[in-house]
């Protein structure tokens, strides 16, 4: 891929369970040929639909989504998977259900399970290569073994992970298992778009909604980020990756083995730490 894409969306995940939990949480940011929307309403299955829909009419199409896209390799070995979509399609099948229904030796995070010791050391291996290299300000992701509590992913990615694998069927590019070619979908922490500070605290977003990069949104869009942390995110989000959009040019497939297992999580050249 070399030119940059005119077709950006971001989106704020969830793994709520309910349709209406679902329909409520999850945010999609759509950035096209300069136009911004910001959307609600959608279960997870009926956002993959958008995906696949939008994907059709522009392929040149980018999408960020913020959950983990895979485990650490050690555990994707374990559960006899050779490649991510081999553990996409193990995931898929009815496991993650089962995982985060039943009691297990892995997630933890929700009432009566509590964290492994330890779970906060660098080197702990609950923590993919990707999550370990990102920080803001001593911010960084979670471990997608954590189904609970402040921040978790665990649910979310669990119940992403089977729209991977359905994005993949349809013809999407997953970054950066996958040589990348337009349309293509990559891991992305909103963090790296949103900065420091109470995300929560609708004064912040407010705040931060001030700077020139929103200057051009309609004002129905920036109202509903102002209202909404999960709006937010995806809002940011696609405004950030929008800045960076040539950098899509030039990603390139992972030789890696870890990464190529675990996936990676995508980071402006401008991020630092």
């Amino acid at each position: 891929m070399t030119p940059p894409p005119n077709h950006i969306i971001a989106i704020d995940w969830s793994g709520d369970k309910s349709v209406g939990g679902q329909r409520r949480k999850i945010w999609i940011a759509d950035w096209h040929n300069g136009v911004v929307t910001l959307t609600s309403g959608r279960t997870r299955e009926e956002t993959a639909d958008y995906l696949i829909a939008a994907a059709r009419e522009t392929p040149d199409m980018v999408v960020g989504l913020d959950f983990a896209f895979s485990y650490p390799a050690w555990f994707v070995r374990e559960q006899g998977s050779k490649s991510a979509p081999e553990f996409w399609e193990f995931v898929a099948s009815g496991k993650g259900e089962e995982w985060l229904s039943t009691s297990n030796a892995f997630c933890w995070g929700r009432k009566g399970i509590r964290c492994p010791e330890g779970h906060r050391a660098p080197q702990w291996m609950g923590f993919r290569q990707t999550d370990r290299e990102i920080s803001l300000g001593g911010i960084q992701p979670k471990s997608p073994f954590q189904i609970g509590g402040a921040g978790a992913v665990g649910t979310g990615s669990l119940r992403g992970i089977p729209i991977i694998h359905r994005l993949r069927t349809e013809g999407f590019s997953i970054w950066p298992f996958m040589a990348p070619r337009f349309p293509v979908a990559l891991e992305i922490y909103p963090r790296l778009f949103t900065g420091k500070g109470t995300k929560s605290n609708r004064g912040f977003r407010a705040h931060h909604l001030c700077q020139a990069s929103f200057s051009s949104l309609p004002k129905d869009v920036k109202m509903k980020a102002e209202a909404s942390e999960d709006a937010f995110d995806a809002l940011c989000s696609v405004i950030g990756m929008k800045e960076h959009g040539s950098e899509f040019g030039r990603l390139e497939r992972e030789s890696d083995p870890t990464i190529k297992l675990e996936g990676r999580i995508w980071s402006p050249a401008s991020a630092a730490d």
